[in-house]
């Protein structure tokens, strides 16, 4: 395909959302009985409020708009600037401003994060932050962001970025030094990625003001994650599961148990699986149960799929098989219009500091457009409502929709109790 047809793709307006600015971090508390009238937050000392999301990609045609552009040179097959991902968004939705400001792709998520009140915020980053001149040799796709556009992830004042997936070495070992580099310079924590096997496989470590939370990252060589990127002694990668093997968990269940202690909250941010397809695998449901039954995981942060997938909750535990897309270039290209990747959740879980379970998974539904989240329109939010409830059915999970146009998790059946046949119910 050549370039012209490539901008072809571009397709007709996509629907308006809200917007929003930096903001400093709210405080305060309410009950689990207030939590529907009052503003949402912290639900009292004993609980956890999380921000979770799918993957968040300011690379490429994202970092293009920030103050402080990359060279837009790429190795793509048909595409060799990234500025061409600009473009079409622009033709799909209208012009971007540019260059925009640090927060601007955040858009309305930033009134969320004040009304929610998150304890700690976790993203799956999926770029490379480097100006390194490194592309890895043999890949086809290279994402990465300027250092000095960093302020993108400050702006919305993310705690911690999981680095354990396909995209963070990109340009090559000393980009994935810089991008470590980088992100501890703006005061946020990494982990899955390192410059040696023990830093890729250390947890970050979130003071909140019920205890720890403790953030562990995971590549699966499903997702993409080139075994060659697997960090080792005195080399520079990542945190890579080669399979989901007993093996692997007791491997976890001892890196787990040598840092954990009493009142912790552990996730397992874990970027697994194919991009496309509401399938959940029997291995990985097994390998995301025996973390929570073995290894003393609490949550489990899947993502790597284009679109929201099932929602399971296992012994009173959260797992997120994939959270979808959250912040991409996407806009205006047309391919599998039928997952709707241009959807996104923000997830919101409480969760009881001391013995991990779920009390809460509160959802708000987004939507790209000109490079920006917006809140998803009401025919949006039905379309969720109904993927999350065809797919959890095999959980004994599904949705409740709110008068503000969000979602709630509802869960009731031991997961044990519902069929283990992987595939769409």
């Amino acid at each position: 395909m050549d370039r012209r047809r490539f901008l072809a793709f571009a397709g007709g307006a996509l629907l308006s959302g809200w917007v929003g600015g930096t903001r400093p971090r709210a405080s305060g508390k309410v009950t689990v009985g207030e939590a529907r009238e009052a503003p949402l937050g912290p639900e009292g000392p004993k609980t956890v409020v999380l921000f979770l999301c799918g993957d968040v990609m300011t690379g490429r045609g994202i970092d293009q708009v920030l103050p402080h552009a990359s060279a837009p040179h790429l190795f793509e097959p048909v595409v060799q600037s990234a500025l061409d991902y600009v473009l079409l968004a622009e033709r799909a939705s209208g012009p971007i401003p540019r260059p925009a400001d640090f927060a601007y792709v955040w858009g309305g998520a930033l009134a969320e994060f004040d009304r929610r009140r998150p304890d700690a915020r976790i993203v799956n980053l999926e770029t490379a932050v480097t100006v390194a001149e490194d592309p890895w040799p043999g890949k086809g796709i290279h994402y990465r962001m300027h250092p000095a556009n960093a302020p993108c992830l400050t702006a919305a004042e993310i705690d911690c970025c999981v680095l354990a997936n396909n995209h963070v070495a990109d340009w090559g070992r000393r980009g994935l030094t810089e991008t470590l580099d980088t992100l501890h310079a703006a005061g946020i924590r990494t982990t899955g990625a390192g410059r040696d096997a023990a830093e890729a496989a250390a947890p970050a470590i979130l003071d909140v003001p019920a205890g720890r939370v403790l953030v562990f990252g995971f590549g699966a060589r499903s997702s993409g994650v080139p075994r060659a990127w697997e960090a080792a002694s005195g080399r520079p990668g990542v945190r890579f599961l080669a399979d989901l093997s007993a093996e692997r968990v007791e491997e976890i269940a001892l890196q787990v148990g040598s840092v954990k202690q009493p009142g912790d909250l552990v996730v397992a941010s874990i970027h697994w699986g194919e991009n496309w397809g509401f399938e959940i695998p029997t291995q990985q449901r097994v390998f995301a149960e025996r973390l929570i039954e073995i290894a003393g995981v609490d949550v489990v942060h899947g993502h790597s799929s284009h679109h929201v997938k099932a929602i399971q909750v296992h012994r009173g535990k959260l797992i997120l098989h994939g959270c979808g897309d959250l912040i991409t270039d996407y806009e205006g290209i047309g391919a599998r219009a039928e997952f709707r990747g241009e959807l996104g959740l923000l997830y919101f879980p409480v969760v009881e500091a001391g013995s991990g379970r779920l009390v809460r998974l509160g959802m708000t539904p987004t939507r790209m457009r000109r490079f920006r989240l917006g809140r998803a329109e009401p025919a949006d939010v039905s379309w969720l409502g109904e993927v999350l409830d065809r797919e959890g059915r095999r959980f004994g999970t599904g949705v409740e929709r709110l008068p503000d146009g969000t979602l709630d998790l509802r869960w009731g059946r031991a997961t044990s109790e519902v069929s283990t046949t992987s595939g769409v119910a």
